[in-house]
């Protein structure tokens, strides 16, 4: 019988909670310690029979986990991944991977120079629906993809805000809260994007950050696709109310991601492939067929590939240099909204 992989959990917020509960459920896997700079978290660790320290080094020097997995502000998580690296510690480290692409290249690079694996928790790749939804573009069932829409319109009442008032000050709007999922997810599927052009609009309730944001995306392989997202519109088309991922939000049975192609159109997450039943023309009748939608947790997914990832068993789905890639598209679209101009990824570095 394997032994169990020995999980570390830096920063057991309400992100960090939640990995507590996939961890638990996850086959293979144990949580044996919680590192908080917060003493009110010691009871976190408590209720769970595990170890707590304040300090990644302090828990290091006690104990030697077969992970950490970071789960801290971006600010925060090249600091504490390279903590963990230094001492050969794999990490899995909650998305963004950093406030700043250019930062996290230190992190990578101690990564490859160590041979420790870096791993960036855009869990929403381990969704089956987004697996399947992979397989079907893959095999060729709608065609040679063409285009593609994503849209990330929700409503954050007034208290998500009072709560926690960094989530108005700059730098904390939709556009790196929420889109860098959704970026993430067209990316996976599509492939790198070498150009964005993007547009956003002032918070209306005065905050310092955006409420509304939209993108052109131009992908490596030609694809041209289009991303909005607001967090001040009521309206059931994003990942939280279609994808029945996380039992807070209600759920709709509506599709938040269209993938358009020469043969036909997918939308995700319902899975639904649009086609003409002939001549393909919009003249000719056009009719739809569903395929099968499974379903597991894809942060119970995510800690179990990492346990994998871990034991040598699989390479990384979202490795560090994943990560990076996604933040450099959403500081590209910051940059093209506030410049007014297109922005190239490589000019990015």
């Amino acid at each position: 019988m394997q032994p169990m992989t020995r999980i570390a959990l830096i920063g057991a917020g309400l992100v960090g909670v939640r990995h507590i509960e996939a961890i638990k459920k996850a086959a293979g896997v144990e949580l044996v310690a919680i590192v908080d700079t917060n003493e009110s978290a010691r009871q976190i660790a408590t209720d769970n029979g595990v170890a707590f320290y304040l300090s990644i080094n302090a828990m290091l020097e006690k104990q030697k986990p077969g992970g950490a997995l970071i789960s801290t502000p971006s600010n925060l998580h090249i600091e504490q991944g390279l903590e963990c690296i230094s001492a050969d510690c794999p990490v899995l480290v909650e998305k963004p991977i950093s406030t700043s692409a250019d930062d996290a290249l230190e992190l990578i690079e101690l990564g490859q120079k160590r041979g420790v694996p870096i791993l960036v928790g855009h869990h929403r790749r381990h969704n089956p629906l987004i697996q399947s939804a992979r397989a079907l573009i893959d095999a060729g069932e709608i065609g040679d993809v063409r285009s593609a829409q994503g849209t990330c319109w929700l409503y954050k009442p007034d208290d998500y805000f009072d709560i926690a008032p960094w989530r108005k000050e700059k730098g904390a709007g939709p556009i790196s809260v929420n889109l860098v999922h959704d970026v993430d997810l067209m990316r996976y599927l599509l492939g790198d994007v070498v150009r964005v052009q993007a547009a956003a609009t002032k918070s209306a309730r005065g905050y310092d950050n955006e409420d509304i944001a939209a993108a052109v995306l131009t992908f490596a392989s030609g694809v041209v696709g289009t991303i909005s997202v607001s967090d001040s519109v009521v309206s059931p088309w994003s990942w939280e109310l279609t994808a029945r991922e996380n039992p807070c939000y209600p759920t709709t049975n509506q599709s938040c991601l269209l993938i358009g192609g020469s043969k036909g159109s997918l939308s995700i997450p319902d899975l639904r492939v649009w086609s003409h039943r002939d001549k393909r023309s919009w003249w000719s009748p056009i009719s739809n067929t569903s395929f099968a939608q499974n379903f597991s947790d894809p942060l119970v997914n995510q800690i179990e590939h990492f346990a994998d990832v871990i034991n040598g068993k699989a390479c990384p789905l979202v490795s560090g240099l994943e990560g990076i890639k996604t933040l450099q598209v959403v500081e590209a679209i910051q940059i093209s909204a506030e410049q007014n101009h297109a922005c190239d990824i490589a000019e990015l570095g």
